[in-house]
């Protein structure tokens, strides 16, 4: 199913490597009986290193990556021949994904941009040869550094869709039709809930060449800020979008109660997502009578900029594009 393909969530044991000893040596040529140190240094080991990839959409390819181990450095070599270092491996994800140490759920890295790189774990570095511990009165050092060991842990790695728009309703509110309308995407479209069971993109085109990105996210319910439905599996997503669509269709019973209802449930997930510019689109008015439009208008906050939309009549589409663009670039105007 085409379901399975997206992962936003995957759970890996990486490993760096351990920095390479020093060498202990001395220099030993043919009339040359007194040689002194020169062991070379050891290798820095290899990091584990995330890096955005503008071309990954999900954590799939990791799925199944559950232990990944950088290579140690090697030791140093006599005449002062440093040891090469280990490899680093590279864990590319697409943009918006979050690092965590799985024990302790602290944010280690965020990935945000193509070509990013940020080290996860560092290897260790490598031990100094004995030419470095040399001195007038010591002129034979028989000792030289250790490399560092390598670092360890169970990293979770999450990713939450970047998109300048996120659509937020209940299930069946009409988001999927709205997305597959106003951009390339195609999402699956049924008249029952859960038909969009992962988030979908769309890069929606603007006015004289500009886009903006749509996100459509999955249905929330009642009670998903504690897990109901598919409750947090999904909501993180929302923490990502500039701003907020709520979707509520026409030929709902109570459209005030139905917007403070998905209000309170971002409220409960996270407090700072109504701190996000928020807009109303009040979706399929091809199902009611003209006359009841502005009863419906009057049942919603007046603070916050509604418009009624159709995405099978097409009516208010092009509005719609007009207001979210304003609203995403109010902050610039002011300039």
């Amino acid at each position: 199913m085409a379901s399975s393909n997206f992962i936003d969530y995957v759970k890996i044991h990486a490993r760096s490597g351990a920095g390479g000893a020093g060498s202990i040596h001395f220099r030993r040529e043919k009339y040359v009986d007194k040689g002194g140190p020169d062991g070379g240094d050891g290798g820095r080991g290899g990091h584990v290193i995330l890096k955005g990839n503008t071309q990954l959409w999900t954590l799939l390819h990791l799925k199944y990556t559950k232990h990944v181990k950088a290579d140690a450095g090697k030791a140093g070599e006599g005449g002062r021949r440093a040891g090469a270092q280990g490899k680093d491996i590279f864990l590319e994800v697409p943009l918006g994904t979050i690092a965590k140490d799985a024990e302790t759920g602290k944010i280690l890295a965020e990935i945000t941009e193509e070509g990013q790189e940020i080290i996860l774990l560092p290897g260790g570095r490598g031990g100094l040869g004995n030419d470095h511990f040399k001195t007038s009165t010591k002129q034979t050092p028989q000792y030289a550094q250790p490399g560092e060991p390598e670092q360890e842990m169970w990293v979770v790695l999450e990713l939450k869709v970047l998109a300048d728009v996120g659509l937020v309703g209940f299930p069946n509110a009409g988001k999927s039709t709205l997305l597959s309308v106003v951009s390339a995407a195609r999402p699956e479209i049924a008249d029952y809930p859960f038909t969009t069971l992962t988030p979908n993109l769309g890069v929606v085109a603007y006015r004289d060449y500009k886009s903006f990105v749509m996100a459509d996210i999955p249905g929330i319910i009642e009670g998903a800020s504690q897990g109901k439905g598919l409750g947090l599996r999904f909501l993180r997503h929302i923490e990502r979008n500039s701003l907020l669509l709520f979707m509520i269709p026409a030929d709902s019973e109570d459209l005030a109660a139905e917007y403070e209802t998905l209000l309170n449930e971002l409220r409960q997930y996270n407090p700072s997502l109504l701190d996000k510019q928020r807009l109303i689109a009040i979706s399929k008015i091809d199902l009611i009578e003209a006359g009841q439009r502005d009863e419906l208008i009057k049942q919603l906050p007046a603070e916050i900029p509604n418009i009624l939309i159709s995405a099978i009549t097409q009516e208010g589409i092009e509005q719609l594009k007009d207001l979210i663009w304003t609203t995403l670039n109010k902050s610039l105007s002011v300039y």
